[in-house]
């Protein structure tokens, strides 16, 4: 929290509005935490868990930034994300597990361009890597959100899930806060500059994923079929 003199000396702007300057799904959930304070902090994590273009590379510093600035507890924030985090992973957990591996190896042989073999892969890699996957899963945009559907589909204990959700989420969140505290008004024009930039570039690497997995199947069934136009 800045010492009274050094507050006085910080332009009007960064005392009073923290949030002025951002644009789409960020300026809406940085006024949400300006707003309700850690517990904006909570549902802006935990839309984040379901609207994956509000990455928490930019929502978590602005945070750190807002508990710099004397609105918020840093700890409070951390534990508001970290929390929201959790619940977030619970319920793709619980959709993972109502789908089961029957039903959604059934029901992925059935979509364009995927194979029951997807499934049986993803499904050794998890079997093998679960824990670790999960851990590693909640520091990876996009990954974060959908980690818990395979852990929901294969059962994996909850309480070793919640174990590793808490434990990849609570790092990385405090990475994040501790930045946006650590540099104070330092982060808002870095992410004033970027968080625009974040969000387009979350859609726009998913998109050129799905792209790039869709042109290697197309062209593999392609050649498949010319080798054996039975397949046809």
């Amino acid at each position: 929290m800045p010492s009274p003199a050094l507050a006085a000396a910080l332009p009007l702007a960064t005392a009073t509005d923290a949030t002025s300057g951002y644009d789409g799904f960020i300026g809406w959930v940085l006024s949400l935490m300006d707003t309700l304070g850690e517990v904006g902090v909570g549902a802006a994590l935990l839309a984040e868990t379901f609207i994956p273009p509000i990455p928490s590379e930019a929502v978590l510093p602005a945070a750190g930034f807002l508990a710099w600035e004397g609105r918020m507890s840093p700890v409070g924030a951390w534990l508001a994300a970290t929390v929201a985090a959790l619940v977030g992973a619970w319920i793709w957990y619980a959709v993972g597990a109502a789908l089961g591996p029957v039903r959604t190896r059934r029901l992925v042989g059935r979509l364009p361009l995927l194979e029951h073999e997807d499934f049986d892969r993803a499904e050794r890699f998890f079997a093998r890597w679960g824990g670790t996957a999960v851990l590693v899963g909640r520091c990876v945009p996009l990954v974060r959100s959908f980690i818990s559907i395979p852990a929901g589909i294969e059962r994996m204990p909850l309480p070793v899930f919640s174990l590793w959700t808490v434990l990849g989420s609570g790092v990385w969140n405090a990475l994040w806060i501790g930045l946006g505290y650590a540099f104070g008004p330092a982060i808002r024009p870095v992410l004033e500059e970027w968080s625009a930039v974040l969000s387009t570039l979350v859609l726009a690497v998913a998109g050129l994923a799905v792209g790039v997995f869709l042109v290697r199947r197309v062209v593999a069934r392609t050649r498949a079929t010319r080798r054996n136009p039975a397949l046809d």
